[in-house]
């Protein structure tokens, strides 16, 4: 299992760690990390892994096929570093920092459109959340626009806390993903609260976010695209 240094500090950029294994796709595996692995919707981070004879990049970062072991995808023909050895881990973190502001920014939007989510995918430009919308009306770009930047500009503060797989089991409305279930079976499941007490949102995610819905920036929704009967896709771009 990889210690997943992210959990307990979003902004850490860079740490030290050991190569436990470079498995035989030559991805690389850390006993910790600061790389986020894909997943939610949320790409795999990208960056260095730096050693004693040289360096090699990481195109991605990926579960492996046990969900606990998290695996440094490195490019191509990429020198990688011998198990036993010890790595500098350093982010690309202009790419993780638009990550972590983005998908802040989806939750805020969870929060003003109050339908089941079906989908959805965080960029570093734009993200999107996909809806069971059976009033079309009831999304709109310019208020979306205009209600996503007030919460923004409110600073309300993004924390954390855990609760119990029973205490979820206990609020099923908790659960706004109806294609994503939250990760289960460990015993507790992380809420990610906006606002005080998450008066704003709060929901199981695992993802990395901002400390402060300030630091997101000013949005726009771009788009909003019918993608079936009910489905509705609303796009969300920094301005």
């Amino acid at each position: 299992m990889t210690e997943q240094l992210y959990r307990a500090d979003a902004y850490l950029r860079d740490c030290t760690a050991s190569v436990i294994a470079v498995n035989e796709r030559g991805g690389i595996i850390l006993d910790k990390t600061v790389f986020y692995a894909a997943a939610g919707g949320q790409p795999g981070d990208r960056g260095i892994l730096e050693f004693a004879d040289g360096s090699c990049p990481v195109a991605t970062t990926v579960y492996d096929a046990d969900k606990s072991t998290i695996v440094h995808v490195i490019a191509a023909g990429a020198a990688a570093p011998l198990p036993g050895g010890g790595v500098r881990a350093v982010l690309d973190w202009d790419n993780r920092s638009k990550l972590m502001r983005m998908h802040t920014a989806l939750h805020l939007l969870c929060a003003l459109v109050k339908y089941p989510v079906t989908g959805g995918q965080v960029g570093t430009d734009e993200g999107r959340l996909d809806f069971d919308i059976e009033d079309a009306s009831a999304v709109d770009k310019d208020r979306l626009t205009a209600e996503l930047n007030r919460l923004i500009a409110e600073d309300h503060p993004v924390s954390e806390r855990w609760i119990t797989d029973a205490e979820l089991e206990a609020n099923p409305g908790l659960v706004r993903t109806m294609a994503v279930k939250p990760p289960m079976g460990s015993g507790r499941v992380r809420l990610v609260a906006i606002g005080e007490n998450g008066a704003v949102d709060l929901q199981p995610c695992g993802g990395t976010h901002v400390r402060r819905t300030s630091e997101i920036g000013q949005v726009q929704v771009t788009k909003i695209e019918k993608k079936g009967k009910l489905n509705r896709r609303v796009r969300v771009a920094f301005v």
